[in-house]
């Protein structure tokens, strides 16, 4: 759960200071976001290949992030179909190669004044159980669950776009929970799993306070075999 003075700084990395090139993206994701930019549309390749690709390691496969919906990512791509009940999502396929194309979406938010500007977004534990709602690239950001994986490429120009510190993260080897982590946790708890995946397949240690919270809030992954929970951010 996100508050206004929660407010992100989009910081915007040239290729000069992180080294990641365009033909290190795969053929298909460049095709999507070429195909899609000069639609007019905002495409970024989005989280785990970015954050792999400045850790120098292979990505296992590609996700694009635009603001054009569903519908019209469908039209641009003779090979692609449309998946998902909660969220619609877009498979765009070259070959043997599929990329995921998402629409930016928002994430659960309250006011200054700790209203809840989403009603029945989320259930009496805080979780969430709607977030169907499309977005801005900064919100799309911000809804995500570590700062590492909130991280945009840009093919065009080669740049990063990085709202919440995730490179320097990378770079000190720190996985670090964006927003408050006890309201993230509960909203989706498998976000303790992945973070203390990620924490053993990276070797990256955890940020104190995003650490806190996993021991008293573990019971809630019980939830899990029960519930839709979120397996990817």
């Amino acid at each position: 759960m996100f508050r206004a003075r929660d407010a992100s700084r989009l910081r915007v990395i040239p290729y000069k200071d992180h080294g990641v090139a365009r033909d290190q993206i795969s053929a298909c994701a460049l095709s999507v976001t070429d195909t899609l930019q000069k639609k007019g549309f905002a495409a970024f390749v989005v989280g785990g290949a970015v954050r792999d690709l400045l850790l120098k390691h292979a990505p296992k496969d590609f996700d694009v992030a635009t603001n054009a919906t569903p519908d019209e990512v469908r039209a641009h791509f003779r090979r692609s179909r449309i998946i998902g009940r909660r969220f619609q999502i877009v498979h765009v396929m070259c070959g043997r190669e599929t990329v995921e194309v998402s629409t930016f979406r928002a994430g659960h938010e309250v006011s200054d004044k700790g209203d809840d500007i989403d009603k029945g977004k989320t259930d009496e534990h805080g979780r969430i159980v709607r977030d169907n709602v499309f977005g801005n690239q900064e919100q799309d950001a911000r809804r995500r669950d570590l700062t590492i994986n909130a991280l945009f490429y840009d093919p065009a120009t080669q740049q990063v776009h990085d709202y919440h510190g995730g490179v320097a993260d990378l770079r000190e080897k720190r996985l670090r929970m964006i927003g408050d982590p006890t309201q993230r946790y509960r909203e989706d708890p498998v976000r303790m799993l992945r973070a203390v995946r990620f924490a053993a397949a990276l070797d990256f240690e955890i940020d104190p306070a995003t650490r806190k919270p996993i021991r008293e809030l573990a019971e809630l992954l019980s939830m899990c075999r029960r519930h839709d929970c979120s397996t990817k951010c």
